[in-house]
């Protein structure tokens, strides 16, 4: 998967088995930082971290308006959690309701380390109505959107192949009016750096579900954009699109 992954990204031409181990390598440093983090250990994590687009975002949370963020799977995504931290944002995110409830509680406590507050996917209503409430908070809510776990999302093209992604990210703004920020996270040497993009815009015409689908495949091309910086952080090494499964 990560070298079919990654010849979407880099062309035929690419030496996709020197890439996707990249990946793998990549994937293991996401892992070992996972595991390695504690609260005291954060506040140096932010130091080496740099961002570029905070202004978007603290323009944001003074506005009042709240806000989404929507990421790719690429380097360590809960570093960007700190950051907003300590600009005085609140961080919430939505994690997988695993069968292991062990690991559940792994994971909800090493986000928390980084300061994320964890929401359970237990029922979209239930859980979409936890956001929304949440972004009235003026928090900033955080959703991994590269991928279509239930495989009922929003059709679109995305790396010249048509798939699905979750409408999640846009039904949470257009039910808000929050702002919807794409935004990428990279290893940078010894430490990680941020990207804010702007907000994608609402389209003023259109039923909702033809709004929900212009604003996914706008967000599925700004992610192109997010990947293509640093393919082999890319950690998506499972189908993805339906060729993947053929």
């Amino acid at each position: 998967m990560a070298q079919r992954h990654m010849r979407r990204v880099l062309g035929d031409e690419a030496d996709v088995g020197a890439a996707a181990r990249a990946v793998m390598v990549s994937y293991g440093r996401y892992w070992t930082e996972a595991f390695w983090a504690r609260p005291r250990r954060v506040p140096e994590m932010r130091r080496r971290t740099q961002v570029e687009g905070l202004d978007l975002a603290i323009a944001a949370h003074d506005a009042g308006t709240g806000m989404i963020f929507a990421l790719p799977h690429v380097g360590n995504w809960e570093v960007a959690a700190p950051v907003a931290v300590m600009e005085g944002i609140p961080i919430v995110a939505v994690a997988e309701l695993l069968a292991n409830q062990r690991i559940t509680d792994w994971f909800t406590r090493m986000r928390a380390a980084f300061g994320i507050e964890i929401i359970l996917a237990t029922g979209r209503g239930e859980v979409m109505r936890q956001l929304e409430a949440m972004v009235g908070e003026n928090k900033a809510i955080a959703l991994l959107a590269d991928r279509d776990l239930k495989g009922r999302g929003v059709e679109v093209e995305f790396f010249g192949e048509k798939t699905t992604l979750p409408p999640g990210p846009a039904i949470l703004a257009l039910r808000t009016g929050a702002p919807l920020f794409p935004v990428g996270t990279y290893f940078e040497g010894k430490g990680h750096r941020v990207v804010i993009t702007s907000a994608i815009p609402v389209p003023d015409e259109g039923t909702r579900a033809e709004k929900v689908q212009v604003m996914t495949q706008e967000l599925a091309h700004r992610m192109e954009k997010l990947i293509a910086e640093a393919p082999q952080q890319w950690h998506l090494v499972v189908p993805n699109w339906p060729s993947d499964r053929q």
